[in-house]
């Protein structure tokens, strides 16, 4: 009897201990990365502008890790995509307002081409009650992170134009009420389809 007695005072206490803390260290979190060896968006601007056109090869940029055989974050663009990133038509008129690089790459045709460039790091955790969560009337995430895009534009190997951009800080909060908690989502499987 004694230690029927232990284990429930241990199981009193417990419980206690989870619902006065509320738990937030059990609810659920998430990880999302392209992999990349910058590990901010300073470090990213910094690698990606030491990239010079008209002094940067297709080899120098694949040694600083970007090569698309090797690198999920890059989209190789043929001369059609990298048209639609450009008004080609203006600078065709009106050339002398159009950056040096893009202007070869219009009059180098299929021979130009390039990298576009995503790389995304996110940290979603889910905050608030405990209860609340894990009976589903109220969910809360957070998600933190930095975000960075960058275009590499060639004309045969040799860089000729570069785009810097992106998300510095990432700092999103997403709040999802179910005012039926567990109950909200039966409906969808308990109603036939209708067909």
């Amino acid at each position: 009897m004694t230690t029927l007695r232990v284990r429930c005072l241990w199981l009193a206490a417990a419980i206690a201990c989870v619902a006065l803390t509320g738990c937030t260290s059990l609810l659920p979190s998430s990880k999302k990365e392209i992999t990349s060896e910058w590990r901010s968006y300073d470090d990213a601007v910094k690698s990606l502008s030491g990239m010079e056109p008209y002094k940067t090869t297709r080899q120098d940029v694949h040694r600083e890790g970007l090569d698309p055989h090797l690198n999920a974050s890059i989209i190789v663009l043929h001369f059609g995509d990298v048209l639609q990133r450009f008004s080609a038509a203006a600078a065709l008129i009106k050339p002398e307002g159009v950056d040096h690089g893009i202007r070869d790459c219009l009059h180098a045709g299929k021979q130009c081409n390039g990298y576009a460039i995503s790389v995304k790091k996110l940290d979603s955790d889910r905050v608030g009650n405990f209860w609340l969560d894990s009976l589903n009337f109220k969910r809360e995430t957070l998600t933190t992170g930095w975000g960075v895009d960058a275009l590499l534009v060639f004309v045969d190997d040799q860089l000729v134009y570069q785009l810097i951009g992106g998300q510095p800080r990432i700092n999103e909060y997403e709040v999802i009420r179910n005012p039926l908690g567990p109950l909200q989502g039966w409906s969808a499987m308990v109603t036939p389809s209708i067909r």
